[in-house]
């Protein structure tokens, strides 16, 4: 199934903040309660993300929203200092955040990395120990676990990388 991407406009706020409700919850029910806590991410947050034109829609062939993300270039500032490994290169790179899908769709984590590795040849994404699911698809599609990084409040994330073949080592 052809997923087609857009950037999300203000008005596109309410709906990406049910996503994000719905896939808290789904983050709640497998085991992960944890990640997206107190608020997070906050609406200021994607509104800023709308605003710089890296929040980005996911939706079905028939217009149906499936997911949204944030897609942008780095540096990403957490990503300075990684513990315990190595990011794959130092190479210019694009970081996946605040990714939100509904319960019912499928395959949409690969139609995503597909797009993004679309615009970038070197994709760096983080997540939560426990979000076994978001874990398991990013090596699933190609990603190499580097390490630990820690969010500006102190938390800890696992750090994943996915390099194209092109791209220096």
């Amino acid at each position: 199934m052809k997923r087609i991407f857009q950037l999300a406009t203000s008005a596109d706020l309410p709906a990406v903040m049910s996503l994000i409700d719905e896939a808290r919850g789904i983050m709640r029910a497998n085991g992960n309660p944890n990640q997206w806590v107190e608020g997070y991410p906050a609406a200021t947050t994607i509104a800023a993300d709308i605003t710089n034109n890296h929040c980005v829609l996911c939706r079905d062939h028939d217009g149906t929203l499936v997911a949204s993300f944030a897609f942008m270039p780095g540096p990403e500032p957490t990503y300075s200092h990684i513990y315990h490994g190595q990011w794959l290169n130092d190479d210019p790179y694009h970081v996946v955040h605040r990714l939100a899908s509904t319960a019912s769709s499928h395959g949409v984590m690969a139609d995503v990395v597909a797009w993004c590795m679309q615009r970038s040849d070197n994709l760096r994404v983080d997540t939560h120990r426990d979000n076994t699911i978001m874990r398991h698809c990013l090596q699933q599609l190609g990603f190499t676990p580097c390490g630990i990084i820690y969010l500006a409040n102190g938390d800890e994330r696992l750090a994943f990388h996915k390099v194209t073949s092109h791209s220096k080592h």
